[in-house]
């Protein structure tokens, strides 16, 4: 786990994983008692203060454990007593090679079933050395380098949006380095595709991802990620504009 300020997170995820045999958490800078709670419940916590991104920070975590198998967590995330049960079975029979577990999403205090968000199936428990993270600034993704991952079918509860000033700090957040990290790469966009690019976002998750079916907080989350969309190719744009002039 990678964390910065995650005082009301940190205590509820880790006692979630506190069947594993190693806790490691990687800190970069927490000024709010993460470390303190960390330690006090057992984890190895290291601190890295030299940020390039989660990719690179999960990937110095990932050096950092000694055992077989490794589950990757946020912060704001639990692992259910099901599920809990059933990586125990699956470390102890030492089958496979890595799983997908599906994520199951809270936006202020509903869990969202359609818009997009479910199922949203995530690589998070694979064998240490078959696998690591892309090194993006943000949305990294584990690549295997062997085998095929198995889905399993209980979920990962995330807590990641408990209010709506939660999603915009993220939006802000990512956006901006999703922007950087495209402009870097010599991508361009007008705002043209910036428009098109939240419209579409919004039909596709409201309409055909079911996000009606998610009641008021859908159509919130439906129109959020229509901003998201937006706003992350806005960002491209104004680098683009700087860049020209």
């Amino acid at each position: 786990m990678i964390t910065k300020n995650e005082i009301a997170n940190i205590e509820d995820c880790l006692r979630s994983v506190s069947f594993a045999d190693q806790l490691v958490v990687l800190d970069s800078g927490s000024l709010d008692g993460t470390v303190e709670v960390a330690e006090r419940l057992g984890a190895q916590v290291s601190q890295n203060l030299d940020w390039h991104g989660f990719g690179v920070q999960k990937n110095r975590a990932l050096e950092l454990a000694l055992c077989d198998w490794i589950l990757s967590i946020d912060a704001d995330e639990r692992v259910s007593p099901e599920l809990a049960e059933k990586i125990r079975k699956i470390v102890l029979a030492d089958v496979g090679t890595a799983y997908e577990i599906p994520r199951l999403t809270q936006f202020c205090g509903q869990w969202i079933r359609h818009s997009g968000w479910t199922p949203d199936y995530v690589l998070r428990l694979f064998r240490r050395g078959s696998a690591r993270f892309t090194d993006d600034l943000v949305h990294e993704r584990v690549v295997l380098s062997i085998g095929t991952p198995t889905r399993l079918i209980y979920p990962l509860l995330h807590f990641s949006y408990p209010t709506p000033s939660h999603y915009w700090r993220k939006l802000e957040e990512y956006s901006q380095a999703w922007a950087r990290q495209r402009f870097a790469r010599g991508q361009k966009t007008s705002m043209l595709r910036a428009g098109l690019a939240g419209m579409v976002a919004f039909v596709r998750s409201y309409f055909f991802q079911l996000g009606f079916l998610d009641g008021a907080m859908g159509f919130a989350v439906c129109l959020m990620q229509a901003q998201a969309a937006f706003g992350k190719y806005f960002e491209l744009y104004c680098l683009q504009r700087q860049y020209e002039k």
